[in-house]
């Protein structure tokens, strides 16, 4: 990890650092599961000594918002959390309605994120997001639906970080964990759909455009537009898969009454 941590200039003391560390982490900095360097490192970066670091590790961590692993290591706890139970992901996860609800969710929010971040975004948040869009279009050329998933999360993730909203932020990132538990399974079906995978980066390519460029309502209207087309897409994925899942029963019965036609001697 690049030294994220600044050096404290006056009071040297515990509370000095717990500030720090929650800021990085309200601020999305420090994200879930990320690492903290190792004690003398962490020290170094703060000018504090260990036992001051210790004490707001500790205090951090009694707070939930550190973790300490077996094997070593400080990290990030599971600060966002799971947005719904158990039951009632099983129950997203298989009721249609839910994933209808769950994109017009995300149309309207990820249009304000889109908006804000054409609005806010730093020249180091269109870098991030330029290296992000490198990679997506690298990962095109590969061909791999799994992969191309990741990166489409990664990019909603960095648009929502350009947006410079902690409330925004952290909500996106409950919504795309959805995403990330494996809810909605069938958007890796909208990859297979023909010419899906090069509209879709065509969308993402309009939404970066507009958010490099400090275009807020062609930002918002790109984002807006590219979840109504993902929401066709699920539909249509849908549609195509249970017409596959029909033909390949219509045919296996066929085939087997075919089967058994010859064997009594009734087959032409």
């Amino acid at each position: 990890m690049s030294e994220i941590f600044s050096r404290i200039e006056h009071s040297r003391t515990a509370d000095e650092v717990v500030q720090q560390i929650e800021s990085l982490i309200l601020e999305g900095v420090l994200r879930v599961s990320d690492r903290l360097p190792g004690e003398r490192e962490l020290a170094r970066q703060f000018d504090v000594s260990r036992p001051i670091l210790r004490d707001a590790l500790k205090a951090l961590e009694t707070r939930g918002l550190l973790v300490t692993r077996h094997g070593g290591g400080t990290y990030v706890a599971d600060v966002i959390g799971q947005v719904f139970t158990k039951p009632m992901l099983d129950l997203i996860g298989t009721h249609s309605k839910a994933a209808s609800d769950y994109l017009e969710y995300r149309r309207e929010i990820e249009g304000v994120a889109a908006e804000y971040a054409a609005r806010r975004a730093t020249a180091d948040d269109r870098a991030l997001l330029e290296r992000i869009m490198q990679r997506m279009e690298a990962v095109h050329e590969r061909v791999d639906f799994e992969e191309e998933a990741e990166i489409d999360v990664e990019f909603h993730h960095a648009v929502g970080e350009c947006a410079h909203n902690i409330i925004l932020l952290h909500t996106l990132r409950s919504c795309y964990r959805l995403l990330s538990d494996g809810v909605f399974q069938s958007r890796l079906l909208v990859y297979a759909l023909p010419g899906a995978r090069d509209e879709l980066l065509a969308q993402h390519r309009a939404i970066h455009a507009a958010v490099a460029g400090g275009e807020p309502a062609a930002a918002r209207k790109a984002a807006m537009d590219h979840i109504t087309y993902v929401e066709r897409a699920m539909t249509e994925a849908e549609r195509t898969g249970d017409w596959q899942r029909v033909s390949k029963l219509r045919l296996r019965q066929r085939s087997e009454a075919g089967d058994a036609a010859r064997k009594t001697g009734t087959g032409k």
